[in-house]
């Protein structure tokens, strides 16, 4: 980022502060920052180098986001929606339930519709969108109708079929950056856990429901959902369910996330540490409501919170000994991306183009999908002037284009 920028950036966070009849001290305080840091940032001597920084500025000033970034030399992305997406958004508004109700509808086939959830479950993992939306549209009415025919005693294991395919829609969703259909997902997986007496289920649901929050940028609803659900679970799991504490443990990690984005270090570090605990009572090689929580994990969100709290060298120090190779190809993705951040924060361009192009390998379609991969290389365009053909290169795939600098 260039001292340009800054000092633009810097003129424009003050003229906005005086607008809105803020002092320096008042201003601080609203950010939960020193005056000393909005003196610097102001003066154009201090970069705010993450995004959640400049949107609680933005959000304080009452401005839009975009205006706070318009002299940087950034990016046009290519508004390019990810495969999938408009066909997933349909299959979640069809009156799936209410056709059901009204239709005749033969006996299920329930060992094929499990079949089918668990290729929906390996689909999302491995980011593979445009087959899981193609999947899902014959899914969700063949679930939806199979509810509503089955006898009622096998209806519980169907309603965890359906929420269990709701997951993995919210999760897809959620990824591609829409937390609104990923939230009506969530929704209706709750519900058909509740209608199969499943409250480990449930619990999954609200693991899925605080991602869609974090994605959503609401980090306090974020953090009431999985802190509420973590606790609820507490006597399940200290009774010794393996599985109550998996969950709990995702949940706890959900929390440190929401957490961090709130720049609330101790307290985020204290979850991991909790999370940690659980996790050595768990032990590697599970995957409990798809979770993927055990050692590893903690490890990896324990990388990703370090960026979002700006500590890129507690990041890059925890990556350096972390194999993440057990884990589902998302995850070795996001491990990627969070990588490639932690290198950002310190100007380690090269490194950090080379962090994405390694997540790009496992999952192109994840990469590909999540509007945080296109800012992460607006920033590294930004950084690094001229870019090199590897940056450029990197930018054009993903249909992010450079912004000439202003003279």
């Amino acid at each position: 980022m260039s001292p340009d920028y800054e000092k633009a950036l810097g003129r424009k966070i003050a003229f906005n502060r005086k607008r809105r009849g803020f002092s320096q001290e008042e201003f601080a305080a609203l950010l939960d920052r020193s005056e000393a840091w909005v003196s610097q940032v102001e003066r154009g001597v201090r970069r705010i180098d993450r995004m959640t920084v400049l949107e609680k500025v933005a959000d304080v000033l009452d401005v839009p986001l975009a205006e706070l970034a318009a002299e940087a030399p950034v990016v046009a992305s290519a508004a390019v929606e990810p495969p999938g997406a408009s066909r997933l958004r349909l299959v979640l508004s069809a009156a799936h339930s209410l056709k059901a109700i009204l239709g005749q509808h033969d006996e299920p086939d329930i060992p094929a519709l499990r079949s089918q959830v668990e290729r929906a479950w390996t689909l999302t993992h491995e980011g593979n969108y445009a087959d899981l939306s193609e999947l899902l549209a014959e899914l969700v009415p063949a679930l939806e109708a199979a509810v509503r025919s089955a006898p009622e005693p096998e209806r519980p294991e169907l309603f965890r079929l359906l929420a269990g395919m709701y997951h993995t829609c919210s999760a897809a969703l959620a990824n591609m950056g829409e937390p609104e259909a990923a939230w009506i997902a969530v929704d209706r997986s709750v519900v058909a856990a509740e209608r199969a007496g499943d409250p480990l289920l449930m619990a999954a649901g609200e693991f899925r429901l605080s991602i869609v929050f974090l994605g959503a940028r609401h980090y306090d609803q974020a953090a009431q959902v999985s802190g509420t659900a973590a606790d609820a679970l507490q006597p399940l799991a200290e009774s010794g369910d393996v599985q109550a504490v998996a969950l709990r443990g995702a949940l706890t990690l959900q929390r440190a996330v929401a957490a961090a984005r709130a720049n609330q270090a101790d307290d985020s570090y204290e979850y991991i540490r909790q999370a940690r605990e659980m996790a050595e009572r768990v032990g590697p090689g599970r995957n409990d409501y798809n979770t993927e929580f055990g050692p590893t994990n903690v490890d990896l969100h324990e990388i990703a919170v370090a960026v979002d709290l700006g500590d890129a060298g507690v990041a890059l120090r925890t990556a350096a000994g972390v194999d993440a190779s057990s884990l589902s190809p998302e995850r070795q993705t996001r491990f990627q991306l969070d990588v490639a951040r932690a290198h950002a924060q310190r100007r380690q361009i090269t490194e950090a183009v080379a962090a994405v192009r390694a997540a790009q390998k496992l999952s192109p379609e994840i990469i590909g999908a999540m509007p945080a991969v296109k800012q992460l290389v607006s920033d590294l365009l930004t950084m690094s002037q001229p870019p090199s053909e590897e940056l450029r290169s990197l930018a054009s795939g993903l249909g992010v284009h450079e912004v000439p600098t202003r003279t």
